[in-house]
């Protein structure tokens, strides 16, 4: 298994987390945040199989209100788009949706040890195309697409279409955090954010 930590450094991908405060909102009063990223806060939502999700980077803007976004079994389902709510530190505008709530892979089962094999043949073609500098993700998930693990056909096609909207929308791959990749419920493996805009 790789050392995500140091991979991460090597591509400039350190843990950062968005330093903003929750933007005001009347439907964000009183609910309790529950996870912060690089370019997103998620909060609470009254119905437990929701979460509201504000985002301030247009990669994660594009992946999850494009008319040709990735869809299927394996991305975020997004039940609504409130708009614009504010404005980040980074001048991104803060956008606030509804989406389904997805949970973390923890340390056993199918959907963590499918997400370490993902992972780990992704990180081995970053190494290979190392030298194309910032566009060594791209490549490297093209090329997952090309020569992919033993996987699932509906990972495969997942993977197909987050390759296909990295290269429409001009934006860069992150799947080498596991915080990029969560799950449902029932165990199946989701992109949650693995897209991002150097």
């Amino acid at each position: 298994m790789i050392d995500l930590a140091a991979a991460r450094a090597k591509l400039g991908r350190e843990s950062v987390r968005l330093p903003d405060p929750v933007p005001p909102h009347p439907l964000l009063v009183g609910r309790t945040e529950i996870g912060r990223g690089e370019y997103s806060i998620v909060l609470d939502h009254p119905d437990p199989e929701r979460v509201y999700k504000v985002i301030s980077s247009p990669a994660d803007l594009f992946l999850y209100t494009a008319d040709d976004r990735p869809q299927g079994p394996h991305f975020p389902r997004v039940f609504a788009n409130h708009g614009v709510i504010g404005r980040a530190v980074s001048g991104y505008p803060f956008y606030l949706l509804e989406v389904e709530r997805l949970y973390p892979l923890g340390e056993d089962g199918p959907a963590a040890t499918l997400a370490a094999l993902l992972i780990d043949f992704y990180w081995s073609a970053c190494q290979q195309w190392i030298q194309l500098g910032p566009d060594m993700g791209r490549i490297a998930l093209y090329h997952l697409t090309q020569h992919p693990p033993s996987i699932d056909v509906s990972l495969l096609d997942a993977i197909k279409a987050l390759s296909d909207f990295v290269e429409a929308y001009e934006v860069l791959p992150d799947i080498l955090n596991a915080n990029n990749l969560m799950m449902r419920k029932d165990g199946t493996l989701v992109f949650s954010d693995p897209v991002f805009i150097a």
